[in-house]
């Protein structure tokens, strides 16, 4: 055995640990945004000393949260394929993946939210695949709008209000799912906020497989 096969093993015994307690985490809080660091402990099968160690703290906790949402935008970036899909393709894709997303991840979203926004702060790889959606949307004529920070916080600004919505609003229609209706308001609303006026196009004719 290799002299540094120790200190490996510790090491992915100490990710497996601290993926247990985020995963623990997020379903004890989703029941119960005020549980301590000592029901999630149990929660994730490990000894309390184990998360104090890990997390020294609660905000420490909901800052690793946080850093897995982030996790989660980038896979929708990735499978909404910013970079190289049509971009009103990959703006409509990526709203639904965001709307699903906050189906599965309401509770801790809520907890990570910025107070001043209301929304989980964004790491800096997010905003760059943002800032790429929104420069090619641009550079393909589908929007007006230049300023790629602007253009991404309205919307995500938009996505925030129109997952709000109750699902018997009638911003939301009768023809497609819950999550189809968000994806379809926010995607109309968006282009037509920075598009100057251009229709949008339609976006299922025009969406990924």
């Amino acid at each position: 055995m290799s002299a540094d096969a120790g200190p490996r093993r510790l090491r992915a015994d100490a990710e497996r640990s601290t993926a247990r307690i985020l995963a623990a985490a997020e379903e004890v809080l989703a029941a119960d945004p005020a549980a301590t660091l000592e029901r999630i402990a149990d929660a994730a099968g490990v000894a309390r000393a184990t998360v104090h160690r890990r997390f020294s703290s609660r905000k420490a906790l909901l800052e690793a949260l946080t850093g897995v949402l982030n996790e989660r935008y980038l896979c929708g970036l990735d499978q909404a394929r910013v970079a190289t899909a049509p971009p009103v393709a990959a703006l409509y894709r990526l709203t639904e993946l965001l709307f699903e997303l906050k189906v599965g991840s309401r509770a801790i979203m809520e907890l990570t939210a910025d107070p001043a926004t209301q929304m989980t702060p964004l790491s800096p790889e997010v905003t760059a695949g943002l800032e790429l959606l929104f420069r090619r949307l641009h550079e393909a004529g589908e929007i007006t709008a230049t300023d790629t920070a602007w253009c991404f916080a309205l919307y995500l600004a938009v996505v925030h209000e129109a997952a709000q919505l109750p699902a018997n609003s009638p911003m939301l229609g009768t023809e497609a799912g819950d999550v189809g209706a968000r994806a379809d308001l926010t995607y109309r609303t968006v282009l037509a906020a920075l598009g100057g006026g251009r229709p949008p196009a339609e976006p299922r004719a025009g969406r990924t497989a």
